[in-house]
């Protein structure tokens, strides 16, 4: 149960972490494929510290050395990216029904906590449990 709880506060700060960074993008750029690029750039600020805050708080994870890191943390991409398209697929689907950015938002939040539901399970049997050594 306490696994649960920490991984729900970080599911969080990570969630916090890419809707924030969806909205600083959007500000900044404004101009046509805006809320794809802003998507984008969420994402992959969401993955870096999802995966700093998954493999340390939630797996322990140490890496042998950088290839190691570097090879652990493809893996974690790549598993990622059925999850990735949950997330995607929600936000959109959001922005398109509602065409209103709190909506598209919420969307967001909503695919990305189904998303990282699923990563979870992908990661403890596939990423984190065999890349241990």
């Amino acid at each position: 149960m306490k696994l649960a709880v920490v991984y729900a506060i970080l599911a969080m700060i990570a969630t916090a972490a890419n809707i924030g960074s969806q909205e600083v993008a959007i500000r900044v750029y404004q101009a046509p494929y805006a809320v794809q690029l802003s998507v984008l750039v969420g994402t992959a600020v969401g993955l870096l510290v999802k995966y700093v805050l998954d493999k340390r708080f939630i797996f322990q994870f140490r890496a042998r050395d950088s290839v190691h890191e570097t090879q652990t943390f493809i893996l974690y991409a790549a598993m990622g990216v059925f999850t990735t398209l949950i997330f995607w697929g929600l936000e959109f689907g959001f922005n398109y029904i509602f065409e209103a950015k709190q909506l598209r938002y919420l969307g967001g939040v909503l695919g990305l906590a189904i998303g990282y539901f699923t990563k979870y399970q992908l990661d403890k049997r596939f990423v984190f449990k065999a890349r241990q050594h």
